[in-house]
């Protein structure tokens, strides 16, 4: 497996999901998720409308057991990404045992190899040039959640990471940046 990057930029974010949503409505739900829900590409893509909707109503919190760890994860959703999901079972016929992000070809549920390409080609399109693949939207909102000035030790526990540093190499933060640090409290 590539080591691969967030999506550093808030502007490449917009604009990546203004294009994924001209496109496709499934894709900009994948992405819009995926960056704000920090949950591992294989949880994501094993998602069934039943894990968002219930009495014909977007849940407000999703519940999964996570396949990598077994754990249980639980989290309330967004205002954006409840839009984006609405947005998108609007868009289709689907009964609450189907798979949230289904598949064109076999109605079943979306590979992560598709998911790889949708978000690779919109990635290449904006001109990213970093390493970009299905990991990039955990990466995203773990990166973002530290910018935001989220304690690495949060973070860590949303991952389920075994330490601090971990959750640093993960989502990204460089050299770069904590020379910036240094450099910007001057004392």
């Amino acid at each position: 497996m590539e080591f691969v990057q967030p999506i550093r930029d808030l502007k490449q974010i917009e604009t990546i999901k203004r294009l994924l949503k001209q496109q496709s409505l499934r894709d900009y739900c994948l992405f819009t998720l995926g960056i704000n829900s920090g949950l591992r590409i294989s949880d994501l893509l094993k998602l069934k409308i039943s894990d968002v909707v219930e009495n014909c109503k977007i849940k407000d919190r999703i519940r999964i057991r996570e396949k990598k760890t077994n754990k249980f994860k639980n989290f309330p959703l967004s205002k954006n990404t409840i839009s984006a999901i609405k947005e998108y079972l609007k868009s289709r016929d689907y009964t609450e045992n189907e798979p949230l992000f289904i598949s064109r070809k076999n109605k079943g549920y979306l590979l992560r190899q598709q998911a790889y390409k949708i978000i690779n080609d919109v990635a290449k399109c904006i001109g990213i040039k970093e390493k970009i693949g299905t990991h990039t939207l955990r990466k995203t909102f773990g990166y973002h959640a530290y910018n935001n000035g989220y304690d690495i030790t949060l973070i860590q526990k949303l991952f389920n990471h075994s330490s601090p540093s971990v959750t640093l190499r993960y989502i990204g933060i460089t050299q770069d940046e904590l020379d910036d640090v240094y450099l910007s409290l001057d004392l």
